[in-house]
């Protein structure tokens, strides 16, 4: 990773007495148990990762894995109890509190699970708001919010209140709110947990379409699986306030690194996030092809095709056959049962 606009070095965030203490004698290897043993409460231990500008980067895990501690760390919001958090290569915690609330106010944007909305403020207000505590002025910051209303499709609503939304556009009044003051960084926590099926994945593309049109740094945080596999470009999977695993959806589905991501990944849609290149098999002496899938595709995208023919399908990457896959290789990604690939 060539230009990574957030880093983590070795943090961790720890709750009881003595918490620094804890850190500073090495505690931090010791597990979860022996840590709660001594009146500690580990929410985040020894994390290192890099977010790379422009990425769509996922933590995930179970309810108390310490996903929403880091992101609050990450944010500038709760401070380590040891370690970095750099943000371009400088050190959060080491600023001084009005530069801190500076980069806050102006290169980071959060969304809530719970939508926090100010109710005695119109949309207008609301997304408004940000920008007004920056110290713009008037016009200029419902100049803004009208554009960031427009872009999450509100247009027509600007006077309502979020009594009179639904939780979708509740959410979507949200989304444009962070997007408002033009951050760097995006964090999106849990945004989507609290709506119904349908809502939630009507607005996971809705960040897939601000994404590919803005193109931010994207923080996001779930429990879903499913969900990361949408939005991710990398995944990071935490269990009791470590890193388990960080990759891509398919190497985390491929080449799990522990049990617990194995079984974390046991039930993914496999179909819609392996690619050809993950399944293929040898050439051979094969030349009589049905057709051709690129070896980045999805599998989703061709397994018809695929199961409908007798004839193999020649993987393609940069104009050379380097592989195929055939109506086995698709029942095999179906059920689970892992082949031996070309790669």
């Amino acid at each position: 990773m060539t230009d990574p606009i957030l880093a983590c070095r070795n943090v961790s965030k720890l709750f009881g007495a003595d918490a620094g203490r804890a850190v500073r004698d090495g505690r931090v290897t010791a597990g979860a148990a022996e840590l709660a043993a001594v009146g500690l409460i580990p929410a985040v231990l020894d994390v290192e990762l890099s977010i790379g500008r422009g990425e769509t980067f996922v933590i995930m895990g179970l309810s108390g894995s310490g996903k929403s501690t880091l992101v609050r760390c990450l944010a500038g919001l709760a401070q380590p109890t040891a370690g970095e958090i750099l943000f371009e290569g400088r050190d959060l915690f080491a600023m001084s509190e009005a530069e801190l609330i500076r980069i806050r106010r102006h290169k980071m944007g959060m969304v809530f699970q719970n939508f926090a909305l100010l109710p005695h403020l119109t949309v207008l207000g609301n997304v408004a708001f940000p920008l007004d505590v920056q110290g713009r002025p008037r016009a200029a910051r419902e100049a803004r919010a009208r554009e960031m209303i427009s872009l999450v499709g509100l247009t027509g609503r600007e006077d309502h209140f979020p009594r009179e939304l639904s939780g979708g556009q509740q959410q979507r009044v949200g989304i444009a709110r962070s997007l408002a003051v033009g951050p760097d960084l995006w964090f999106l926590d849990e945004p989507f947990s609290a709506l119904d099926p349908l809502i939630r994945r009507e607005m996971q593309d809705e960040v897939l379409r601000l994404q590919a049109l803005l193109k931010k740094t994207i923080v996001f945080i779930t429990h879903d699986f499913d969900e990361a596999v949408r939005v991710a470009d990398r995944i990071a999977i935490m269990k009791d306030g470590r890193i388990a695993q960080i990759g891509t959806a398919e190497e985390l589905v491929l080449n799990p690194a522990t049990d617990y991501v194995r079984a974390f990944t046991r039930d993914a849609p496999r179909a819609k996030i392996l690619t050809a290149r993950s399944v293929m098999a040898p050439v051979g002496e094969t030349t009589d092809f049905a057709g051709e899938v690129a070896a980045g595709a999805r599998i989703a995208a061709f397994a018809h095709d695929v199961e409908q023919s007798d004839k193999p399908f020649a993987v393609v990457k940069d104009g050379r056959v380097i592989g195929i896959v055939d109506r086995l290789a698709m029942i095999d990604v179906l059920v689970g049962r892992e082949r031996k690939t070309a790669a």
